[in-house]
């Protein structure tokens, strides 16, 4: 199996976060410093800084109502990481990310595959948005954003989505993509500035009940819609 999958699979960290750590020569195996694609063997020693690499805890999935100001990092250096702010007992990490001024559902977990799986945008996962501008929302807008919109900082068309009104100056919108700052960037084409973004749902999992700046376990009856709709069941 190889490095990277071997420390995902057995809940340590992510794929992408696993390659950096390989990448700092931070990560041995039978005390040889590794490199990117080499392969763990039966009965290998693998350790991260010294220390052993141990299997997974419990299998754990977070909702999180993310406020504003909280840094979708594990970055010990930067004082608002989400990871500390939440101090779970059991090592976790984020799906995804929302920038700082931005705020609502994130997931946490340590399970490697559903990370893996929900991280890859072609699988076109919905992602429930509710929006707050300065101006009023107009129909032409509407049309535009739902149609798609050219980013001339990442020279790309975002995916047609749904949108629509909720009142006067704030619109909802489902999004099958994750680029940077995309609804920001979107808005910022048609001249529009975002006064609030807030994130209420990410597939079949609502926001719906979590105070902000508070998180629950996922229920068995979501977690088994979740990775049956992602193909990990």
């Amino acid at each position: 199996m190889r490095l990277n999958k071997y420390l995902s699979s057995v809940g340590y960290c992510s794929r992408r976060e696993a390659d950096r750590l390989i990448e700092n020569r931070e990560i041995e195996i039978n005390g040889v410093t590794s490199e990117l694609g080499q392969m763990v063997e039966e009965g290998d020693v693998v350790t991260h800084k010294g220390k052993p690499v141990k299997g997974a805890d419990a299998p754990v999935i977070l909702l999180f109502n993310k406020p504003k100001g909280i840094v979708c990092t594990a970055e010990k250096r930067e004082k608002k990481n989400i990871i500390d702010f939440i101090n779970y007992p059991v090592r976790v990490y984020n799906v995804g990310r929302l920038d700082k001024n931005s705020r609502g559902l994130i997931l946490l977990t340590n399970q490697g595959d559903l990370v893996n799986a929900l991280n890859k945008a072609s699988n076109y996962h919905e992602k429930e948005y509710v929006v707050k501008v300065d101006h009023v929302v107009t129909d032409e807008f509407i049309t535009h954003m739902s149609e798609g919109i050219y980013l001339k900082e990442l020279d790309v068309t975002t995916r047609p989505c749904k949108v629509w009104k909720s009142k006067y100056n704030e619109f909802h919108i489902i999004l099958t993509q994750g680029l940077n700052r995309q609804i920001r960037r979107m808005c910022q084409e048609e001249g529009y500035y975002v006064h609030d973004l807030r994130r209420i749902r990410i597939m079949n999992l609502s926001i719906d009940g979590i105070e902000e700046g508070k998180y629950r376990k996922i229920t068995p009856e979501e977690e088994k819609k979740l990775k049956s709709d992602i193909g990990l069941i």
